[in-house]
């Protein structure tokens, strides 16, 4: 997650891996994607920490289903351990060529848009009309893999939300109820100056921040904020424009910049750190030595029993409550929401088996299996409806309720773009370098290059 000592934005590097992709990951693909017909390459993210292998085990066991359900075929496995930018970078050019593109690829929903402008995916209409669990899909996620075209171009298997994780011990020693209900982000900052005041040594709040952490800090950070501002603070859809860097824009940024010049967050060196999100999930929380955190759905499966740092108290020790708006204002509560999807790529060279495998990994078993072991919020109905899904981690109730209030990022090609120039002005505030009014006019000039003069006012 989380930034850096000084991490390169996302568009060098794809530019500083193109040797080691030639010289590594491009090589394990052997003598590319179409040397053997009988075999589906398929190519995922696998997590920079060792311990979280939670993925990789649930594709091994799947692959069996499907090799066993096709005499003679074969599913090779390809991970990409990396941080979000690299692995989406060395994809990106793995799909680039027909002799190293693979047959299925994990995609964030973010990136499709993108990737479909650079030729790396195929739309797959043809195929999901044929196939009757398309219709058990929700369309809030089918829209996450729509392009602009109108075709669908991946298979999402999951979503999230966002919220406030907070420590219950914590807050008793600094004087704070147990059933926080922050309404507004005056509340949240004085909780969390109110840790300072009363329990040295603990991290008041995280906020992701910066370049670092690419998109986790930009969404579950910045956007969780900006999000609740107003109505569309990003992207005019009715008028087809970006958003220029408002007022609402500066007072996310003053919010960023008011965690990290007052000492409520991290030591700014830890908080550019790319691996942050890991510290927070295996070190801070367990610990007791972070009071609230900005995070995700999803952090439970860090302390299950074969997360990377077993926690049996954690459901005890930790509550959860919604992100309030700015100031309150309806509908008082704010999340975003994202998710990864199954993409077939342009140059795959079976892209009929990869799409089989597919259908495999979204048998609805399978499909629960999958949201239960990765603590993802159900994108099928048959599988929200499961009670093996619903009591599989406490919490699932709580953040399936926030899909109500959640926003989607801008499924257009050039979000990944406007996403690092946010980074940058989010660091730029973090490190005190510059105002909150300063780094929105960077902003601006970035986003008036990235979208070709496609800016609105607000």
């Amino acid at each position: 997650m989380p930034v850096r000592p000084t991490a390169p934005p996302a568009r060098l590097i794809t530019l500083s891996l193109a040797a080691v992709l030639t010289a590594g990951a491009l090589t394990a693909c052997g003598g590319g994607a179409g040397s053997d017909p009988d075999t589906v390459r398929v190519v995922y993210k696998r997590s920079t920490d060792n311990k979280i292998r939670f993925m990789d085990r649930y594709l091994a066991a799947v692959r069996e289903q499907f090799e066993k359900a096709h005499p003679g075929k074969k599913l090779k496995l390809i991970p990409i351990q990396a941080t979000d930018n690299d692995y989406a970078a060395k994809a990106q050019q793995m799909m680039s060529s027909p002799r190293t593109a693979p047959d299925l690829v994990y995609e964030d929903s973010f990136r499709i848009n993108s990737d479909i402008k650079a030729g790396y995916l195929r739309p797959l209409d043809d195929r999901l009309r044929k196939w009757k669990e398309w219709d058990q899909f929700i369309g809030t996620a089918k829209a996450a893999a729509r392009a602009e075209d109108g075709r669908t171009y991946g298979v999402p298997d999951g979503t999230d939300t966002r919220g406030l994780w907070y420590d219950k011990a914590v807050f008793a020693k600094a004087g704070l109820p147990a059933d926080w209900r922050p309404k507004s982000w005056a509340e949240v900052l004085a909780a969390a100056r109110a840790v300072k005041r009363k329990v040295p040594g603990v991290i008041p709040l995280n906020v992701y921040t910066g370049e670092g952490p690419g998109e986790a800090a930009v969404m579950q950070g910045f956007e969780m904020l900006l999000y609740g501002t107003g109505t569309d603070p990003l992207y005019d859809a009715s008028a087809g424009k970006w958003v220029a860097g408002g007022q609402g824009f500066r007072d996310a940024l003053e919010f960023v910049r008011t965690v990290y010049a007052e000492g409520l967050g991290p030591d700014v060196s830890d908080a550019l750190d790319p691996h942050v999100g890991t510290r927070v999930a295996t070190e801070w929380l367990p610990e007791g030595k972070l009071a609230i955190a900005l995070d995700g759905s999803w952090m439970g499966q860090n302390w299950i029993n074969d997360g990377p740092r077993e926690w049996p108290e954690w459901s005890e020790a930790l509550a959860r409550t919604a992100m309030p708006t700015q100031h309150g204002q309806a509908p008082g509560k704010v999340s975003m929401s994202g998710g990864w999807a199954w993409s077939v790529p342009a140059k795959a060279k079976n892209p009929d088996l990869a799409f089989d495998f597919v259908k495999t990994l979204q048998t609805r078993a399978n499909a629960t299996e999958w949201c239960v072991v990765a603590a993802q919020i159900a994108v099928r109905k048959d599988v929200a409806a499961d009670e093996r899904y619903r009591s599989s981690s406490p919490g699932v109730d709580f953040f399936t309720g926030l899909v109500r209030y959640t926003h989607y990022r801008p499924a257009l090609p050039v979000y990944p773009q406007v996403s690092s120039a946010i980074g940058e002005a989010m660091e730029e505030v973090t490190t005190g370098d510059a105002s909150a009014a300063e780094a929105a006019k960077a902003y601006d000039d970035r986003l008036r290059t990235i979208a070709d003069g496609a800016v609105t006012s607000r």
